[in-house]
């Protein structure tokens, strides 16, 4: 069996080290690892497998012998690496939003369009979290009844923005508690220009706001990598989507309360569940007589997608609710990268082709 030298890109931040335990724990026939990550983290030393290894500065020349990468370290560190891996022969699976727009560049959860990954130029991109734990449960209902129009409001972990965002949370709480000022310098987003406290409040305002001044820039990329991924086309019209991201004051996991209108209007909420039961990487926990539904402090930790509390919607045929909830650093990140490999593997897809996609360079 052909095992394969793999590197975790930003291996010390909070997706990158769950990067290497869900590598630890997959299929991948794994020879060798490196750890790299930014000339801060040069020198700390981790664990795989038991085996301590020590994170590296990362430099093009650090993918020299690498077969799979595995990214999380910022859209500009993957714009600026990545290319070189690829030059170098690796195959990337990258965590950030750098290539999730670009025709070239397949866009995939495994469980929604793995075929994606045959035309993968060496780079293949992870969705944002939001975008993977709906998807992966609109998938099968829009295979049975077809789908028309999606309407989501998101309940984001703050770990969403990373851990110096988690940090502030944990600090802003204690503040409050202790009825003293806060001083928010991250949240909602560092790019932009006013902070707001998160502790014991919501902000609706994820990423910055796009130049039309309506959506965020998280709202676009629900709204348009969920057409990607579903129909091939970020800009199709044969699904109508639309999002309102909403950061919460919670650690990890991210809730979603979804509306959709199916095609076929004779569907019911049973037959909407059941196809939710049978699908890949969705529990379902939907027993309101036990007040049974999926809870963010439940779904931490867990690899699969959570959904509960389907029900018609009385005054539209064809349309109903459900809740979604998964660990937005697993499945939404971590996991479902590492998920692609495993697939890349499988189908024996580690390669780089003739015509590789290396960016704007």
């Amino acid at each position: 069996m052909k095992e394969f030298n793999v590197a975790i890109l930003g291996a010390t931040g909070a997706v990158g080290t769950r990067m290497i335990q869900q590598l630890e724990q997959s299929t991948i026939p794994v020879k060798s690892v490196k750890l790299l990550a930014s000339s801060r983290s040069d020198g700390k030393v981790l664990q795989f497998r038991g085996q301590d290894i020590t994170v590296e500065e990362t430099t093009p020349d650090s993918f020299n012998g690498i077969d799979l990468v595995l990214s999380s370290a910022g859209g500009s560190t993957s714009k600026k690496f990545l290319p070189e891996a690829v030059k170098r022969g690796a195959v990337c699976v990258d965590n950030t939003s750098a290539f999730r727009m670009e025709k070239e560049v397949p866009l995939v959860i495994p469980e929604v369009n793995e075929k994606a990954l045959y035309d993968h130029r060496g780079i293949i991109a992870n969705p944002n979290c939001s975008t993977i734990q709906m998807v992966v449960c609109l998938e099968p209902i829009y295979k049975k009844y077809g789908l028309k129009q999606v309407i989501v409001s998101t309940y984001q972990a703050v770990s969403g923005a990373g851990q110096s965002a988690l940090n502030e949370l944990m600090e802003e709480s204690q503040q409050v508690l202790n009825g003293e000022p806060t001083d928010p310098k991250i949240l909602p987003t560092k790019g932009d220009k006013l902070h707001y406290q998160m502790a014991f409040n919501l902000l609706p305002q994820i990423d910055v706001f796009e130049s039309d001044g309506y959506y965020t820039h998280e709202e676009w990329k629900m709204i348009h990598e969920t057409k990607k991924i579903m129909l091939d086309d970020m800009d199709a019209k044969d699904i109508k989507v639309t999002a309102t991201c909403v950061r919460v004051p919670i650690r990890i996991a991210h809730g979603e309360s979804v509306y959709f209108e199916v095609a076929d209007k004779t569907a019911t909420a049973d037959q909407i569940k059941a196809a939710l039961d049978g699908a890949d990487g969705v529990v379902l926990q939907d027993d309101t007589a036990h007040q049974f539904y999926p809870q963010s402090i439940e779904a931490e930790g867990k690899r699969e997608i959570f959904v509960g509390r389907v029900r018609p919607d009385f005054e539209n045929e064809g349309a109903f609710n459900m809740w979604v909830v998964s660990d937005n650093l697993l499945k939404g990140a971590a996991w479902n990268a590492v998920q692609i490999a495993e697939r890349l593997v499988a189908d024996d897809l580690v390669r780089v082709p003739e015509n590789p996609y290396l960016g704007e360079n």
